[in-house]
């Protein structure tokens, strides 16, 4: 049974990029991947500016300018009735691009690998087992042991971990355990800490061949039956995503096959429920992150912000609990760093959910911008403003 210091169940950009950061500090880093990368996944495949720090400290800046991409310039608003709003967005080297994510998170994966983390793909968690110090034993080498750990004949005595036991029939003694494995998490389920489902929404995304004199804008736009986001990946594909009630969602996707002149056995990509009820950041020495979180919509341009980002803070949490420090206060500061980094920028979301349960509540935001602009524009800077210093 192999031993490492942090296990991170999930190799999505949250998961990849807290692999990649613990493994440069120097952590022995797991990652149980359940699907064989590259493979797609239901995303509006954005990445807004305040990725390119946690990118950069990442070494990968110039790797993901080299994937095919587009470099989105504007954020256009349709309302029900048609009207519209554009809003510019920044063109700079710190801009808005649009990846496919099987692009985009195979590069994050990769980039772990070669730090020297250890990745199981096509591996299902199937038991989790939170360990007391007397029962974390390992006739494995133990990459960091406790300075006051005891040692025993054959074997080195770990801090309170994690058993996990996988599909493939291996199994793993960790110290730190990381949920990064998506808003239906597994991790929180074996944990007992997933919340209720509730079929409120439903989301379909397809790429589609990209319309002509299509651009390079984001669309957003409301619908009687919900709302559909539109963004082009590259030269010729556009990332189309519909999100509705269950009761309405075939209707968009109708409405989508007549207005993007789509095949009825065109492929979707799913996600349902759609919920937001949140999952705890923080459980004992178990940290959740990226959609496993469950905080934000997967359309709206921030999720894989929010993925690297909490996967940077997860890592710097885990160097303090790994290093003897005080646990209790370092996942305490995690909890406040995570709400830091979603305050003030979750408007998107509420108006998003608020335009597949009422779709006229979010034209309304587009006829009030019509009057002043100003009321849309804020709303974009919140989502695509940069990080603060540091």
């Amino acid at each position: 049974m192999q031993t490492f210091d942090v296990a991170i169940v999930g190799g999505g950009p949250a998961g990849s990029s807290c692999a990649a950061f613990c493994a440069l500090a120097g952590l022995r880093t797991l990652v149980l991947e359940r699907e064989r990368f590259p493979r797609e996944k239901v995303c509006g495949d954005c990445l807004n500016p305040s990725c390119w720090p946690v990118l950069e400290h990442l070494g990968l800046t110039q790797r993901v300018w080299d994937l095919p991409h587009s470099k989105l310039t504007s954020v256009e608003f349709i309302a029900i009735d048609g009207h519209k709003v554009i809003v510019d967005l920044p063109t700079r080297e710190d801009c808005e691009l649009s990846i496919k994510r099987s692009l985009f998170d195979d590069l994050l994966l990769r980039r772990a690998c070669d730090l020297g983390v250890h990745v199981r793909e096509e591996t299902t968690v199937t038991a989790l087992s939170h360990i007391g110090a007397e029962n974390a034993c390992s006739h494995e080498p133990v990459a960091r042991p406790a300075l006051d750990a005891r040692q025993g004949r054959g074997c080195n005595v770990l801090q309170p971990g994690w058993k996990i036991e996988t599909t493939s029939g291996e199994s793993f003694l960790a110290q730190v355990l990381v949920g990064a494995d998506g808003r239906n998490s597994t991790v929180a389920r074996l944990r007992n800490l997933l919340p209720r489902p509730a079929r409120e929404r439903v989301a379909l995304q397809a790429h589609i061949p990209l319309p002509r004199n299509f651009g390079k804008r984001i669309v957003l736009q409301f619908l009687r039956e919900g709302y559909s986001g539109q963004a082009p990946v590259n030269e010729i594909e556009l990332n189309l995503c519909l999100v509705g009630r269950p009761s309405t969602i075939s209707k968009l996707r109708q409405w989508a096959q007549r207005h993007f002149e789509i095949p009825t056995d065109q492929p979707w990509h799913t996600i349902t429920p759609l919920t937001r009820t949140p999952v705890p950041c923080t459980h004992e020495n178990l940290l959740f992150i990226g959609d496993a979180a469950r905080v934000v919509e997967p359309f709206t341009g921030e999720g894989i912000y929010y993925a690297i980002r909490s996967g940077e803070l997860a890592a710097a949490t885990i160097g303090k609990i790994i290093k003897n420090g005080d646990r209790q206060l370092a996942l305490r500061q995690f909890a406040r760093a995570s709400a830091e980094m979603y305050r003030g920028r979750l408007w998107i979301n509420r108006l998003a959910r608020a335009a597949v349960l009422s779709p006229r509540f979010g034209s309304f935001f587009v006829h009030a911008a019509q009057i002043n602009p100003l009321i849309l524009k804020l709303l974009t800077a919140k989502i695509i403003r940069p990080p603060p210093p540091g």
